[in-house]
């Protein structure tokens, strides 16, 4: 492939990436506080969270909805429910609210028409993003003398959690863990990223090593945020994130095309670009600082005759942010202090088998790849100009979410 068609797939990718609508699957949240067992019928007070991002797929958005938060509450309302029996219980009093964060925070009450045992049962985004993972956090007052909840990850395939057992099922490693595989696995910018990482790894050794830096500095902002020791914006986390995904897929294309100066310069126009069409909108400082990054970064490894040393620091770089991009959803999970510890090893335990199952899936393809030379280089070239695309969109789309 030349230099010239090389550019014209990535900036193609690139542009296609930025306009298109494919992000992460996504995740929204959401907590329940039963009524005491005295109660007559039983209802519950609801609090739900979702990212405005994700609703512009209902064709919900701020600028072109009347009574856009009105709307947006009655359908969380609407989506999110609680079942007794056969009937379902009746949502009233609900109120929405834009925070700053990007984020839409909604709450209301349910009321049950019978004491029936109960269910809760997630329709949202089961039309448009079937692929969602709504998060439950269950509140019971049935001992009160202790905390008792329920932390489950509800999809279309099992979207439903049944209430009301005789004894409130304790959180186990098993449990958190699982939590873990299925955000690694569903998170396709982290996906992303190790793929770009491990696309151009000359041996299982390299892989390994890679792997370990990630897994390393992740562990590291993990544990700090969900402790609260740091306290990180995490709109500006999630889009970095998506940078972090662009630079090295745009790493791959320029070893690929044999260190050609125009795919650093092809990232720095990018984004030149994204801070004039969103100059109103966009943190200057931080593009300033993100384009003498990728300037020092390049020009470093253009003088070194070991690019992979440097692949290894920024591996563990961006791995701290990523960590802090995990930290998220464990901050929305409202551990108490008694579950924390053993929610951050379960769920660290799960991301980190959720890499290993990808390295063994990709690895023999790229092993076998190599066998066909000019497949080999179409398509890593190919995957890293689609997936370059996809960093810079996430990375415009969250900064403006």
């Amino acid at each position: 492939m030349t230099v010239l068609r090389q550019l014209l797939l990535s900036l193609g990718l690139l542009l296609w990436g930025t306009l298109g609508h494919g992000h992460n699957l996504g995740t929204s949240y959401s907590q329940w506080t039963l009524d005491a067992p005295s109660s007559d019928v039983g209802g519950a007070n609801v609090q739900a969270r979702v990212l405005q991002l994700q609703l512009s797929r209902l064709q919900l958005d701020p600028r072109y909805t009347p009574d856009y938060l009105t709307v947006v509450g009655e359908r969380l309302a609407a989506d999110l429910q609680l079942w007794a029996g056969d009937q379902r219980c009746v949502p009233s009093q609900v109120q929405a609210r834009s925070d700053a964060d990007g984020w839409v925070s909604a709450h209301w009450r349910v009321t049950c028409p019978t004491p029936a045992p109960r269910l809760i049962r997630t329709r949202l985004f089961e039309v448009v993003a079937p692929s969602h993972l709504h998060f439950v956090r269950v509140d019971s007052p049935d001992h009160p003398n202790q905390h008792a909840s329920q932390q489950r990850v509800l999809s279309f395939a099992a979207p439903t959690l049944a209430l009301d057992q005789a004894e409130t099922t304790p959180d186990t490693l098993q449990h958190f863990v699982g939590i873990g595989i299925e955000h690694i696995l569903g998170g396709w910018d982290h996906l992303a990223f190790l793929l770009m990482l491990i696309l151009l790894a000359g041996s299982l050794r390299e892989v390994a090593l890679v792997a370990t830096g990630f897994t390393i500095a992740h562990s590291l902002t993990l544990a700090a945020a969900s402790l609260g020791w740091i306290v990180v914006d995490q709109i500006r986390v999630e889009a970095l994130i998506g940078f972090s995904i662009a630079l090295v897929a745009a790493e791959n294309l320029w070893l690929r095309s044999a260190r050609d100066v125009w795919i650093p310069r092809l990232l720095l126009l990018a984004l030149l670009a994204v801070s004039i069409l969103g100059h109103d909108r966009m943190p200057l400082l931080l593009m300033a600082a993100l384009a003498v990054f990728s300037f020092c970064y390049f020009g470093l490894l253009a003088q070194s005759t070991r690019p992979q040393r440097g692949r290894l620091v920024l591996t563990f770089v961006f791995g701290l942010i990523h960590g802090f991009g995990f930290a998220g959803l464990m901050g929305e999970l409202q551990l108490p202090p008694a579950q924390l510890t053993l929610g951050l090893l379960g769920f660290n335990l799960g991301v980190e088998l959720g890499q290993i199952l990808m390295i063994a899936l990709i690895w023999p393809i790229l092993v076998g790849l190599r066998r066909l030379p000019k497949a080999s280089a179409w398509a890593t070239q190919g995957a890293s100009a689609a997936v370059a695309g996809l960093g810079m969109f996430w990375f415009t789309t969250r900064l403006l979410a």
